[in-house]
């Protein structure tokens, strides 16, 4: 029986046969850019400006209201230490 001759692997077949942990990846874009690009396509300079201007104010509100949250669970445990002392 005759040995069959060794014939050499090609990138295209090496890369085929790695793991998928091997395998070069391509990075996709992210939910983020792709809303924007979106965005960028639907809306004008000037509504996109607002929009972001809006969620902003958002941001800004959700943090305000954060910080009075912890200021009052703050002057609350104060007030309770300062009643049982006196």
């Amino acid at each position: 029986m005759q040995v069959a001759p060794v014939r050499p692997v090609t990138e295209a077949r090496a890369a085929a046969t790695r793991p998928a942990a091997i395998r070069p990846v391509t990075a996709l874009p992210s939910v983020a850019t792709a809303l924007r690009a979106v965005e960028s396509l639907l809306l004008s300079g000037g509504q996109r400006t607002a929009r972001r201007n809006a969620w902003a104010a958002v941001l800004e509100d959700r943090r305000r209201a954060k910080d009075r949250a912890e200021v009052q669970h703050v002057l609350e445990a104060v007030s309770d230490r300062t009643s049982h002392a006196t």
